[in-house]
Parts: C-alpha cells; sequence; structure tokens
C-alpha cells in the first residue's frame, strides 16, 4: 500500500510555505506493509476539490501557480490537517485513499478494493473527518434541518464506504469541521448505535467477535447511498468477507453478483429474508442493500432451532427426515438456486406458497421468516408480494427440493386500450376501477403497478362483474368474475375485494394464458375467454389483441344473448401475414339460427345443427337477414378470392353426412330431426356436406376481406341433396364483424 511519510509531507509543505526551494527527490509517498507498518487512516466525504496521486507526487515539480491553485483546495488542506495530526499522535504514516491510490493502474485498483477493509483494520488510528459538523461536541440527537440531506445526521452516516471504515478499525476519533476531536467510538458506541443500527458490542469489539448474519450486515447500508451504484455492493465485500471482481458499468448486477457469491461460500438462508417491494413478481434476490431496511434484528436458526419452532405445523417423521445435507447444501445453476425448502400452498391458490427460512426477526421471536414464493414452472419458484397477510392452506407443510429464479423476470410496460362501448348499449354501466387511473379506457401496466381492475353493472340484469388486467412473469393476463349483489357492502369494497383475490390468482391466471397453444410464430395473437353468470341470459365476452410488431394490446369487453353453453378457459389463434394493428380481429363469430327452423344431422359423427334455406345459398355467401326476406345475399368469399386461388389452397373440406341416430348408413335417404318438435322432417338424397377451409393461409386471405366483412353473416357450412324438401346450411354470425376468425375458436 502507498502511505504518505507525514514528517517528508510536512517538511515539504513548510518549504513551500515559506517559498523555499523544494527538493524534488523528496518522496512523500512511498510502499509500505500494512501488517507490519504502524500507521494512522482517514475516512471523510470525499467533494469535487480532493487531491489525486498524480498532483502528490508531482507538487514538487509544478510551476508556482499550478502548485498555490493544488494547495488552496479544501482537499489539500484535509490531508494537511490530517498529518499534522498524525504527528501529535506519534505516526509516521498515513493512508487518505484520495491520493495514496495510483487509479491509472487496474491491478493496483483492484489490489486497493480487496484490501480496503483490511487496511483500515489494520489501523492504529482512524480519523473521521465530519466536514458539516461545525459545533464543539457530536451531534447525538437527529436534526432534519440541518442535515436534511444525510437522514438527520452527519452527511458522512449516510455515505456506503464509510460505513466498513467506521466498524473496521479498533480505534476511532471523530473531528469536526475545523479538526477539534468531539469524541471516539468507543466513547460514543451507545448513540452511534442509535444513528446507525450497528449494535454497540459490534463497534466495540469489531465482526470478528460475533458476526451477524447476512441480512443484519445488509440492513446497517440499507439506507446509505454510493455516488455509483455498483459501489452499494463493492462496498460490503470487506463486511462480509467476500471478494469478487469489480465491474464497473454492470448497474444493479453488481448486488446481485454479491448475493450469490454469498450463496456460494454460506449457508445464511437470512439472504432470503428482505421485505419486498413495489414489485409483485421478482427475482429471489434483493435489488439493493434497502430491501433489509428491517433486518437490523435478525438472527439465523440452528437445524435444531429451526425444527423445534415448526413442531406445531409439521408432523414428527417428516422433521426426522430434514437432514444436514439438505438443510445447508445450495447449487447455483442456470435455472435457478437449487435448495431444499419447507412450503405449504396458500389458502384458495394453487400457485402461491409461503416458504419457512431458518432465521427470525429477533431473539424475541421463535417464529421463522415467512416469504411468498410463486410457481412459474414445473418447481421455478419467483419471490411474490401480496397486500396483506395471507391465510395458508390446510395442506401440511413438505420438503421440497426446488429452483428459486435469481434472474428478473421478463417485464414491458403495457399499453392496454380498452373498448367497452357496446356494454353501454344493453344496459351496464361502468362502475370505476381500482386503482384508480387518471384515463378510463387507457391502463398502462408496470413492474410497480402491475394489476387494474374494472367493475360493470346491470340493475335490469342484476347483476355486476369484475375484469382483471395484469401482468405477471412477463406475461400479460385478464381474467374476469361474476358476482349478484348481495346489497352488502359499496362498489368501493367491492374493487378493493376482486383485487387482493387477483393478487392471489395471478399466477395461475398467467400461467393459463401462456398454455393456450399458438400453432405457428406470428406478428399477432388473439385471446377469447367467455362467462356465463348463472342464471343470467347474458354471456360476457372478452378479447385480448396484442400485436407483437408494435407492442400494442386492445381488449374488447361485450355482452351477448346466447342460448349456447360456450366453453370454459381461454382459446387463442394467430394473426398472419399482416402487422397493421388497425386491422381489428376482436370481432370473433357467433353461433346464429334464423327462426325458420334449425334440424340435426351428423357431420362426420359429429351432431350439428342446422337450419333450412327456403332459396339457394351456397357455402362462403355472406349478407345480412331480413324479417320479412330471410337472409340477404350480398356476396360469395370464394368469388372474391378467385385471383388468389393460384397461390393458396381455397378447395372446401368434404363431409360425411349421416341421421340423427346414425343408423341409416346404408341408406342413401336421410332424415333431419327438427331440433325442437320432432315433426317436419325433411328426407335428403345422398346429402353432401362442405365447410370452408381450416388452415392458416384460408385465415389469412380473409383478413384481406375484412372491410366487405364487417357486420355480416357468413356461411360456414351446408348440406345440399339430390332430392329433399330444402337445401340445409349451417350459418355461423359475427357482430362487428371486422375479421373472421379461426373455425376452431368459433363458439357455438
Amino acid at each position: 500500500m502507498h502511505l504518505i511519510n507525514v514528517p517528508a509531507f510536512l517538511g515539504r509543505e513548510e518549504l513551500i510555505r515559506k517559498r523555499k526551494r523544494v527538493d524534488c527527490r523528496t518522496n512523500v509517498l512511498e510502499c509500505c506493509d500494512d501488517e507490519t507498518t504502524a500507521y494512522a487512516i482517514l475516512s471523510h466525504r470525499w467533494t469535487d476539490q480532493e487531491v489525486n496521486y498524480d498532483e502528490m507526487v508531482d507538487l514538487a515539480k509544478m510551476k508556482r501557480q499550478e502548485r498555490h491553485a493544488i494547495c488552496r483546495r479544501s482537499g489539500y488542506r484535509k490531508i494537511l490537517d490530517s498529518c499534522e495530526q498524525a504527528k501529535r499522535d506519534e505516526y509516521k504514516w498515513l493512508w487518505v485513499d484520495t491520493c495514496c491510490i495510483d487509479r491509472r493502474s487496474s491491478a493496483e485498483l483492484s489490489e486497493v478494493m480487496d484490501s480496503m477493509y483490511r487496511w483500515y483494520e489494520n489501523s492504529g488510528t482512524c480519523y473521521v473527518h465530519l466536514h458539516d459538523v461545525h459545533g464543539s461536541s457530536f451531534p447525538t440527537a437527529r436534526n432534519d434541518t440541518t442535515y436534511a440531506n444525510s437522514n438527520g445526521y452527519p452527511e458522512w452516516f449516510s455515505r456506503g464506504w464509510t460505513l466498513q471504515e467506521m466498524i473496521a478499525p479498533s480505534h476511532v476519533q471523530f473531528f469536526n469541521k475545523n479538526w477539534k476531536p468531539i469524541g471516539d467510538k468507543r466513547m460514543l458506541a451507545h448513540t452511534l448505535e442509535e444513528i446507525t443500527r450497528v449494535p454497540e458490542q459490534i463497534l466495540k469489539d469489531g465482526l470478528s467477535s460475533n458476526r451477524p448474519c447476512v441480512a443484519q450486515i445488509m440492513s446497517w447500508a440499507a439506507k446509505r447511498t454510493t455516488r455509483q451504484l455498483e459501489d452499494r455492493a463493492y462496498s460490503l465485500l470487506g463486511l462480509l468477507d467476500l471478494n469478487m471482481p469489480m465491474l464497473y458499468g454492470e448497474g444493479k448486477k453488481a448486488f446481485q453478483r454479491l448475493q450469490l457469491e454469498i450463496i456460494r461460500m454460506s449457508n445464511d438462508q437470512s439472504i432470503l429474508a428482505w421485505l419486498s417491494g413495489n414489485e409483485q413478481t421478482c427475482s429471489i434476490l434483493a435489488d439493493d442493500p434497502s430491501c433489509f431496511v428491517d433486518c437490523s434484528e435478525m438472527e439465523s436458526m440452528d437445524r435444531k432451532e429451526f425444527i423445534h419452532a415448526l413442531e406445531e405445523i409439521m408432523p414428527t417423521e417428516d422433521q426426522h427426515s430434514i437432514n444436514d445435507d439438505q438443510f445447508s447444501t445450495f447449487l447455483i445453476t442456470n435455472r435457478g438456486i437449487k435448495m431444499w425448502m419447507l412450503l405449504r400452498p396458500l389458502k384458495d391458490s394453487d400457485s402461491l406458497f409461503e416458504a419457512w427460512l431458518p432465521c427470525r426477526r429477533s431473539r424475541s421471536s421463535s417464529q421463522p421468516v415467512r416469504i411468498t414464493l410463486a410457481l412459474c414452472e414445473t418447481n421455478d419458484y419467483y419471490r411474490y408480494s401480496t397486500s396483506g397477510e395471507r391465510s395458508p392452506g390446510d395442506q401440511t407443510p413438505e420438503f421440497r427440493q426446488v429452483y428459486l429464479r435469481y434472474q428478473d423476470p421478463p417485464h414491458r410496460n403495457t399499453t392496454i386500450e380498452i373498448d367497452d362501448s357496446a356494454l353501454s348499449k344493453i344496459g351496464f354501466a361502468f362502475c370505476g376501477m381500482y386503482p384508480w387511473k387518471p384515463t378510463r379506457n387507457v391502463l398502462t401496466l408496470t413492474s410497480a403497478d402491475p394489476l387494474c381492475v374494472r367493475v360493470y353493472s346491470s340493475t335490469q340484469a342484476e347483476c355486476r362483474f369484475a375484469v382483471c388486467f395484469a401482468h405477471c412473469f412477463g406475461r400479460d393476463w385478464i381474467d374476469f368474475v361474476y358476482k349478484k349483489p348481495t346489497g352488502q357492502g359499496s362498489f368501493e369494497d367491492y374493487f378493493k375485494s376482486e383485487y387482493d383475490k387477483m393478487l392471489i390468482r395471478g399466477p395461475e391466471h398467467a400461467r393459463s394464458m401462456a398454455k393456450v397453444p399458438s400453432r405457428s410464430e406470428c406478428h399477432g395473437r388473439v385471446w377469447v375467454k367467455h362467462i356465463c353468470p348463472p342464471g343470467s341470459p347474458w354471456t360476457i365476452r372478452t378479447f385480448y389483441v396484442f400485436w407483437e410488431n408494435s407492442r400494442k394490446c386492445e381488449i374488447r369487453i361485450d355482452a351477448i344473448h346466447s342460448a349456447y353453453t360456450l366453453p370454459d378457459g381461454w382459446t387463442s389463434f394467430d394473426v398472419e401475414g399482416t402487422s397493421d394493428p388497425n386491422c381489428d380481429m376482436r370481432g370473433l363469430m357467433i353461433h346464429h339460427s334464423p327462426n325458420n327452423g334449425s334440424y340435426i344431422l351428423l357431420v362426420d359423427g359429429v351432431p350439428t345443427e342446422f337450419s333450412r334455406a327456403f332459396k339457394p345459398i351456397k357455402l362462403g355467401d355472406y349478407g345480412h337477414f331480413m324479417d320479412s326476406e330471410g337472409f340477404c345475399y350480398e356476396g360469395n368469399i370464394f368469388d372474391d378470392l378467385k385471383h388468389r386461388a393460384s397461390e393458396h389452397d381455397i378447395t372446401p373440406r368434404q363431409h360425411n353426412i349421416d341421421d340423427k341416430d346414425g343408423c341409416n348408413t346404408n341408406s342413401n335417404y336421410m332424415e333431419a330431426y327438427d331440433s325442437i318438435t320432432f315433426r317436419d322432417l325433411p328426407t335428403l338424397h345422398n346429402p353432401r356436406g362442405q365447410s370452408l377451409p381450416s388452415n392458416h393461409n384460408f385465415n389469412s386471405l380473409l383478413a384481406s376481406l375484412s372491410t366487405r366483412l364487417t357486420n355480416r353473416y357468413l356461411v360456414i357450412r351446408v348440406i345440399s341433396s339430390e332430392r329433399s324438401t330444402g337445401i340445409l346450411r349451417h350459418f355461423f354470425a359475427c357482430e362487428s364483424m371486422s375479421q373472421p376468425c379461426h373455425p376452431l375458436c368459433s363458439k357455438v
């Protein structure tokens, strides 16, 4: 280490002050061994007037004007005062971090970072210069007026690197702005504990006497700041007895690397006991030391203490199954931190678990710390934050091997445009949302604000439902719930209640949407979901559209009358061949039966309902219905797509047709059964069935006809006969249709 030769420096300073000739060969900085040299060391708050290594070495060689400018700096005066104090204390050597490090040498800089804690620990005395203390006594009480920018105490106590500079030396002496002594560490230990939360015993005896758990050490740095973000991690290396490369420019990854290094070197699970911040889903590792702010009394528990604390919730045979290797062995993999943990599902959730850690909040507490984990994939977990206390389930806790994700979950800020105009036309009113947003129909989901609940009600239909928009595991998800009004509780209570429920079920909803199969790589995707409130004639329908190229999301919510039971869960389909966000894929097809009767036949063995046609209708016809004239033809998609037939296969699909009971397989004549009265049964001779093609190319072609098909009915399936009382056909109708959906996504 480079140390200032105190007599040589003060001698040079006296010659400069008297304007006498200075010997340029005088060495004021020399290399010494910290283990064998008696030296003092300075701890201070850096300013922009510090003196660096080159200026200290070359001062005697400079021109008088340049030398005079350096000697007038407050940083130079600080070194001078430190040397004078060292001389009074009979130290020949002094270390000052501003001028004793040759920062041009990366090797020396790396050595300094690795050795700094030891250098402070091996020093005879550490001089702490409190540049913002003007009085003659140590400030023992918080003063938010005088020290408004540093937590109510002198700025030295708010800086990251000064934490180790206070703890490591056995003797620390404090000085005010004018270098008047105002106390030492042992005398002020009780006051220093109040200011820094470092236990008095450690201030007196050092870390080697009784090293606290990792979380407690982290808590001491929770409210401290550094000029560079990476130093929030690097300044803790000595306190944690670790070494690792310093890579300035890596940002908050430095603190992640620090925690991973702790896990490699220690089995102290208090590293996981930090409190979650604003983010709902996050890495198992903390973002920075501030997450440990409430861990100042944290203590580790050994295996026996931990198991004893679990006696009431864990069978005796399961307690004995926890062996030392499982309890203390961790492995860092590219999948996550592989370790054994005690887990129990939370109430009303299959995806959230409380996990016990072998540490407690304080000595007075016998209960282990519990954190919440969210299952994102098979046996892979993220840290999860929910509002308030959550009730555990009834299951017995299970000791299992898990992977804890230490990479941050993928996230993007998602802006969603919501179209709920169709609801007002059928009597549903928007009641509000939680949390409240300034713009009603545009939502932005972020990592700190990942969930929003909107509520609608209808007094006529006597129902109320909530729609939730959220982000979890890097995925957007939507869900909605129905509630019949009970006359109790305000809308505000209902908002908050549903919000809390959605937080619990969030991971499950995110996984359910992600599991909906996608059949190709595409520019966009549509998710569809229905809910049928019991006893209500309405079916609430939600469409979620995401355009990959523009990162644009759109939601449409409406309600339809439907006599059919629609499938639960999400369905989806891909949008191919276009990245135009103005091409709206939300208007999906629903089943329509005209009033002229419906009949049932088997199509490839599946009972299918058809309506009877009294005038010729072909497959692919589109148009509208009029009460007096029935279906009014406007065009045919096969005619419209003739010019594309050579590029894409638009051949209709052929189907086997049989009667309702499938008992006339060998007969050329079949009867179509009336689905209600079983009367007026038409007889068909050699019936033939056709339907629209079901392939991505054909769907892409339909996209080009979206403007023509808006608000039109499309014939997607027909049955014709050589001799019959009429032609049967199957209709799929669409509301505000701007693009047909894939037939597999049609709702019957």
